[in-house]
């Protein structure tokens, strides 16, 4: 089975890459010296310093192989290309939460670079996709968790 297609912003692409190479070039060597100075205390069946610098490392080598598989598998959103007419992955959006009566900012990007609580929504998210090709003017209702949320596009930009 191919594997699925990661949606990137450009500046999502480029702290994946960052990191991989932050967790390659620093973090192996930091891991490696700590299972060295670890080794030196002698008997390792009873090293917690040593399973924890041997755990610090299976995670590094995992996080690694996670990052590489996603760049392998990435398709960059060209922000430049995203017509602001209507929503998109790439474009920031500012909604009226109608329950909440206020203004919301969101900005729409793939599943690996969301973060709520930087208002970065999934593509994938039921209101990212509840979002997702619409224009200004245009109300929808989502169904959440958290209930049926309604929201009223107010403004689509290019995200910083």
């Amino acid at each position: 089975m191919a594997d699925k297609k990661t949606i990137l912003t450009y500046a999502g692409l480029k702290a994946l890459e960052e990191e991989l190479e932050n967790l390659k070039v620093v973090k192996r060597k930091e891991v490696a010296a700590k299972i060295k100075e670890a080794r030196e205390q002698g008997d390792l069946s009873e090293n917690a310093e040593y399973d924890a610098a041997k755990d610090e490392q299976r995670d590094i080598e995992a996080r690694i192989e996670e990052i590489e598989k996603i760049l392998k598998n990435a398709e960059v959103v060209v922000e430049d290309e995203v017509d602001f007419d209507k929503i998109n992955i790439g474009c920031s959006v500012l909604v009226y939460d109608k329950e909440f009566d206020e203004e919301i900012q969101f900005k729409i990007v793939g599943s690996t670079e969301a973060n709520s609580l930087q208002g970065k929504i999934s593509n994938e998210s039921p209101v990212g996709q509840a979002l997702l090709g619409k224009k200004v003017g245009d109300e929808i209702q989502v169904e959440t968790q958290a209930g049926v949320m309604e929201y009223k596009v107010l403004k689509i930009e290019r995200a910083n």
